[in-house]
């Protein structure tokens, strides 16, 4: 099921994505918190303007070198244990809004990842447990202003400025992780292409290691990782992310 947060005739709703991808359902409220009870109303896709799919209340949890050619292509070694930051929810955009590149920032980089977005309360849950904290799935892109990155000696500048969380375009609620795969391009120019497999830690270890540590609260975001073939972009650019069974996150750059 592709659940959607989107804007028509002047107000923000929340809809499920009929059978046929032409229509969304209208939900009564935000199904985080509400349920799926719909109020019988249906709006055409194309008449929707899309937006990110949650805003989380609280967080934004990303998880670095995740995957082993990333981590290779920057000279770095993989950690034993998941590598965790934050991105604040003022980071968060939705699909067609615009990458603005920070000033003062003379790389910027895109970094497709599957995101996961958690449905309870959750604290100190094992892994085997974890599946039942998870609300769905939805892609993300972890931009980064890799210079500020490598200067700073930490990435809360590089990877929290405005805009450098793009979120979207459904949260699919019944995803098979282990069988589906990311791809990302800019200008249409494949840059990116791995399965979910290749992740170091997989989501499951990822909730029961970050949970361990602090409360994820429904709403909260957590980003998996990168594969290879994360890059530059610049203005005049388009980043496509696509993952199979969710959809494409497309941005501008500006």
């Amino acid at each position: 099921m592709k659940v959607a947060r989107f804007s028509h005739d002047g107000a923000i709703d929340f809809g499920i994505l009929d059978e046929d991808e032409q229509e969304l359902v209208v939900l009564k409220a935000d199904p985080l918190f509400a349920g799926l009870d719909t109020t019988g109303e249906r709006v055409p896709l194309a008449s929707a303007k899309l937006l990110a799919p949650v805003i989380p209340r609280s967080k934004v949890v990303a998880v670095g070198r995740n995957y082993r050619a990333h981590a290779a292509e920057f000279g770095n070694d993989v950690p034993a244990e998941p590598m965790l930051f934050f991105k604040p929810n003022t980071s968060v955009i939705g699909p067609g809004d615009t990458i603005v590149r920070p000033r003062g920032s003379e790389q910027v980089d895109f970094e497709g990842e599957l995101a996961v977005v958690i449905g309870a309360v959750a604290r100190n849950v094992r892994a085997s447990d974890a599946h039942a904290v998870i609300f769905g799935y939805t892609v993300g892109n972890d931009v980064s202003a890799r210079d500020w990155q490598r200067s700073d000696g930490q990435w809360a500048r590089a990877k929290g400025f405005d805009t450098s969380c793009p979120l979207g375009p459904f949260v699919e609620t019944d995803f098979d992780v282990a069988g589906s795969r990311l791809r990302s391009s800019v200008n249409g120019e494949l840059k990116q292409d791995a399965p979910f497999t290749d992740m170091v830690h997989d989501v499951a270890t990822v909730i029961e290691y970050a949970s361990a540590v602090f409360t994820l609260l429904p709403g909260d975001v957590i980003l998996t990782g990168t594969p290879a073939g994360v890059g530059p972009i610049v203005a005049g650019d388009r980043v496509d992310i696509e993952i199979d069974g969710i959809g494409t996150l497309s941005n501008p750059v500006a």
